[in-house]
């Protein structure tokens, strides 16, 4: 590994330690990484303490060049997750192209990608200005409902349906536009009966796992429908030793948008590489009926699948003959919700945000 032997394992913060939840289950699963590579787990990245390399587990993509050389990253193997050249690289702004040649955009933009992912993503716009979402919402009501989503929300948390050009002006004139000027807003065509798809791979050491699977929603302790976790089908190697599992047409579909947005990224941003590669692809039926299939988003950090990520690079360090498994995360609140008795607990407990909740993951067997 480009780290050597002698690493220590770290989880990085960044500027945003996050939710006491994120942070007890991040370092539950850095330990586990550091396990995986036979290495020493440091807890949480301390400046200045350490005089050996590191592996680092950021709670975030690195954002920058500079602040990745600056940490000791060079390469894929120095970390779980991914460096960007930009900020906006590592958002869901990245998936749909501007409304026009003249609309505001960012230092870095390559209008290029958009076209590279057009067939693997939905009709959409991504606005940095309140003028250019408000003539982008117009033109994808012309399809139906809009989509509209703020670029740093997750979970499925920060969205809005909008079905008319007075709900249109009426949610921008309650946006920050500062905070849209900094980061992009998203519109995209609205889809019924959704499901969506998560597709990836991650590369730890001399292990490379791929899998696609479906994501679950669940209520949060407030009634909210957010993300419950993720079930993951998982094959040991790459893409292809994915594609050559019994998967349905949907999920081959799936895989293939993925793999076209992945491919975008390293063509379009040439300073991009990740470790842990994972795609959102929402599949629903458009207005008239017509069965629509895209890329939301991409997610090049630890996240909400990383726990049957890494459950999955555990078995088959394990097991060298195994080929494929089945793992799951999941994610539910209140404090009388029974989990399944297989799961393995990573956190539970009254999380000061979002208030009592529970994190685990289970594996089973393929087929």
């Amino acid at each position: 590994m480009g780290t050597g032997t002698d690493a220590v394992v770290v989880v990085y913060p960044g500027r945003d330690p996050g939710p006491e939840h994120e942070r007890i289950t991040h370092q539950e699963l850095a330990r586990r990484i550091a396990r995986l590579q036979n290495l020493e787990f440091g807890g949480e990245y301390v400046p200045g303490k350490y005089h050996r390399p590191l592996y680092l587990v950021p709670r975030e993509s690195i954002t920058t060049l500079s602040e990745a050389q600056k940490l000791g990253i060079n390469d894929e193997q120095d970390l779980f997750g991914g460096v960007v050249p930009y900020p906006f690289v590592a958002s869901k702004a990245i998936s749909h192209p501007l409304v026009s040649a003249s609309a505001t955009a960012p230092e870095g933009w390559v209008r290029d990608f958009a076209e590279e992912v057009r067939d693997a993503v939905l009709p959409g716009f991504t606005a940095f200005s309140l003028a250019d979402a408000y003539t982008a919402g117009l033109r994808l009501l012309d399809l139906g409902p809009v989509r509209v989503k703020t670029v740093r929300a997750t979970a499925g948390r920060g969205q809005a349906r909008i079905s008319t050009s007075d709900e249109l002006s009426h949610y921008l004139d309650c946006q920050d536009q500062s905070e849209i000027a900094n980061h992009g807003l998203v519109l995209e065509q609205h889809l019924e009966d959704l499901t969506t798809f998560s597709v990836g791979q991650v590369r730890l050491g001399k292990l490379t796992v791929s899998y696609y699977g479906t994501q679950r929603l669940t209520r949060d302790n407030s009634g909210e429908e957010v993300y419950g976790g993720s079930d993951l089908t998982v094959a040991r190697g790459n893409f292809d030793a994915l594609l050559a599992l019994d998967l349905a047409a949907d999920a081959k579909l799936a895989v293939a948008q993925a793999q076209q947005y992945d491919r975008a990224a390293n063509t379009c941003y040439q300073d991009f590489f990740a470790s842990r590669r994972n795609y959102d692809i929402a599949r629903g039926a458009a207005p008239g009926g017509d069965t629509r299939s895209g890329v939301l988003e991409q997610s090049w950090r630890i996240g909400g699948a990383s726990s049957a990520e890494i459950a999955a690079l555990e078995a088959f360090q394990a097991d060298p003959s195994l080929a494929a498994i089945c793992t799951s995360s999941l994610e539910v609140f209140g404090a009388h919700v029974q989990v399944p008795p297989e799961a393995e607990i990573l956190y539970q407990g009254e999380d000061p945000d979002l208030g009592y909740m529970t994190k685990c993951v289970i594996t089973r067997p393929y087929g």
